[in-house]
């Protein structure tokens, strides 16, 4: 007889053509770490959605980043550049192309610009599944779609 859990974290999500259905079954012998790796896969699942719900072209930022990342390793030095670059005419013009005619969505769009600059030189920004995996081996990263094919959420 499999031992039934008492508790969950459930998440469930269905907007428009997205779907997220995200469960873990806690029992007396789960450990924190496992739940909070969970909790790490729905922030990143909601992180992921909800810039393209408000309308907000991240493609356009994540090309201005990949300009000004490019070459640039996980440092102190490049993360010092790479902060300063955002605070420039291109940064605005690609901040304002992502948001079209929302421009009151700019500082927004902002918030995704200075998250996608930091992580994009090798820097975590928040806990994340991949982070935990490197300390908890016993927890296994997520799984990258192969090429051509999209992630199911």
């Amino acid at each position: 007889m499999v031992d039934e859990a008492e508790e969950y974290i459930d998440f469930m999500a269905k907007y428009k053509d997205w779907i997220s259905i995200k469960r873990i079954g806690i029992r007396p012998d789960t450990k924190p770490e496992e739940v909070a790796y969970y909790l790490a896969g729905i922030r990143s699942t909601i992180d992921s959605k909800a810039y393209s719900f408000l309308g907000i072209k991240t493609s356009v930022i994540d090309e201005f980043i990949g300009r000004i990342t490019n070459g640039k390793r996980k440092s102190y030095g490049a993360l010092s550049e790479v902060v300063n670059s955002i605070n420039s005419p291109e940064a605005k013009a690609a901040l304002a192309d992502a948001c079209g005619e929302h421009k009151d969505q700019i500082p927004l769009a902002e918030i995704y610009l200075l998250g996608k600059a930091i992580s994009s030189i090798g820097f975590d920004i928040s806990l994340n599944q991949g982070a935990m995996s490197k300390v908890f081996p016993d927890l296994k990263p997520p799984k990258k779609p192969p090429v051509g094919r999209k992630k199911k959420e």
